[in-house]
């Protein structure tokens, strides 16, 4: 896995061998098409994430966090459950020279606190067929980390049923592979 585009570009985001048993990380083939459809798609608008703060939840390697920061981001804040992807992200932050950019949560993003504030982009790729998708959104949505501006990317399996709740609207669907990739914003 590598950075694709940006300030870090071709840089190596590492997979500890500690996180290696719970962490699936996105195809770098899968993350280049939602980064592209990010800056040149009618939902992006091109500046929807740079100059700005990102929320990636179970976020294992980090790899979308510090794509996003690679690409302009202001500041990520990575949030993941396990103590041990959590220490792969920040290792890859390290690895990057980005900590100063870089925030780490241990918490189980299906019952988040109340936010600070919410987030223009947030990413959620948990664990495929773990049915956290829908209480994470409704965690998210709930905990105000969303507004009507937030633009929320999910990943889920092809052949996993997954429910979005009510209040979130999908806007684009696509496959890449195993992986389904579904735009949301609040409805």
């Amino acid at each position: 896995m590598r950075i694709i585009a940006g300030k870090h570009k071709g840089r190596k985001i590492e997979l500890g061998k500690e996180a290696a048993d719970i962490v699936r990380p996105t195809s770098d083939f899968a993350r280049e098409a939602i980064f592209n459809i990010l800056i040149h798609g009618k939902f992006g608008q091109g500046e929807s994430f740079i100059g700005k703060d990102v929320l990636d939840v179970f976020c294992g390697t980090g790899a979308f966090g510090l794509e996003a920061i690679s690409r302009g981001a202001k500041r990520v804040l990575f949030i993941d459950q396990s103590r041990d992807a959590l220490t792969n992200a920040r290792y890859n932050a390290m690895k990057m020279n980005e900590t100063e950019a870089a925030d780490f949560m241990l918490a189980d993003a299906t019952k988040l606190g109340r936010a600070k504030q919410s987030y223009p982009l947030i990413f959620l790729d948990p664990p495929y067929f773990g049915k956290m998708l829908e209480p994470a959104l409704k965690s998210l949505h709930t905990s105000g980390w969303v507004d009507k501006d937030s633009l929320i990317i999910i990943e889920h399996d092809a052949k996993e049923q997954v429910a979005i709740p009510e209040f979130f609207t999908i806007l684009d669907e696509r496959r890449y592979g195993r992986a389904v990739i579904k735009l949301l914003k609040l409805a």
